[in-house]
């Protein structure tokens, strides 16, 4: 009896790779993030792109603050330049731009900045210190911007500092590693951040020339891009099916060899 059972589960055997196949199938290509529809409407990109970098509510602002146009950057009297490079350290702080957009800074308090380029900032905050230094010289500089970038390989990911105020969509890219193997350029994503807290979704074809235009787009805190990944059906189903056909091989080879006892 128990042999005659075996045998029939030999005979089923297909049929029951092919059941378990289609029941795994949600596993499939399971690193793939924020699927789209075909009639998803993705937002319109800004017809000129910006090149300035504003600053935002929850930025660190690096601060430095100088009399006589600088004069004071470099201590004249000490001789190294080591000495030279503590003395600008000890002027250095970071202050945190509020949700509100205001910023509070030494003798002056709360000061609105967010929306201003870091020139106009340091313009403004320049004329604002007026009355209280002679020809004051300020230094700005956003310390904690980043875009997280997902290359197309699926499940790899890379967090890139927006060290250069005027970091490029291409740039991003490349210093993530450029697009994977099995990434997608015609499916490039941007998730941008907006005043009120919602993401715009825009889409680019970055596959041939037309998508040059797109290249140059600055990056902004907190974008998201997302380089979708190509579907690999036929490499995850056989990823998926190997354990239970190598289950079921060695299930065949056992029963054989106790056959060949018999």
């Amino acid at each position: 009896m128990y042999f005659c059972a075996m045998r029939k589960l030999v005979r089923l055997w297909p049929l029951l790779v092919l059941a378990i196949g289609v029941l795994s199938g949600c596993t499939i290509n399971r690193d793939i993030m924020f699927k789209t529809p075909l009639d998803y409407q993705f937002d319109t990109p800004p017809d000129s792109i910006d090149p300035q970098f504003k600053i935002q509510p929850n930025d660190y602002l690096q601060f430095r603050l100088f009399s006589n146009d600088g004069f004071k950057m470099i201590d004249m009297t000490s001789g190294t330049s080591q000495d030279a490079a503590r003395n600008l350290s000890r002027v250095t702080y970071n202050y945190l731009v509020q949700f509100d957009g205001m910023v509070k800074l030494p003798l002056l308090g709360y000061v609105p900045v967010a929306g201003m380029t870091v020139r106009e900032a340091e313009m403004f905050l320049e004329e604002a210190y007026v009355q209280y230094y002679n020809r004051p010289y300020v230094q700005l500089q956003v310390i904690n911007r980043r875009v997280i970038v997902f290359p197309g390989g699926g499940g790899d990911a890379k967090v890139i500092p927006l060290e250069n105020n005027n970091t490029t969509l291409m740039e991003a890219i490349a210093m993530a590693g450029g697009v994977s193997k099995r990434g997608h350029a015609a499916h490039v994503k941007i998730f941008r951040k907006m005043k009120d807290g919602t993401r715009d979704v825009y889409e680019f074809d970055m596959s041939d020339i037309d998508g040059l235009k797109y290249a140059d787009m600055v990056m902004q805190g907190d974008d998201i891009v997302y380089v979708e990944p190509n579907p690999e059906l036929a490499r995850e189903l056989l990823y998926d099916l190997n354990p239970i056909i190598t289950l079921l091989t060695s299930a065949v080879l056992v029963l054989g060899i106790v056959r060949g006892f018999q």
